[in-house]
């Protein structure tokens, strides 16, 4: 009784491993790897721009000092 529960238990883990692997690497073969949500990627030196002037910048500047 033992054996066979421990042998159905080895086999389930076995096939679940598998569907696990089998679904994920299914999943990241149809999603785009290089998917960057609007964000610029790459190696290259990017413009960060902090600050644009504008009259409400102005504004709350000359209300801070």
């Amino acid at each position: 009784m033992a054996q066979s529960r421990r042998n159905f238990l080895k086999k389930a883990a076995v096939v679940g491993t598998v569907a696990a692997v089998g679904a994920v690497a299914s999943t990241a073969s149809t999603t785009n790897s290089y998917s960057s949500n609007g964000v610029v990627v790459g190696k290259s030196p990017k413009k960060e721009i902090t600050y644009k002037k504008t009259k409400a910048w102005d504004d709350f500047y000359r209300s801070a000092l």
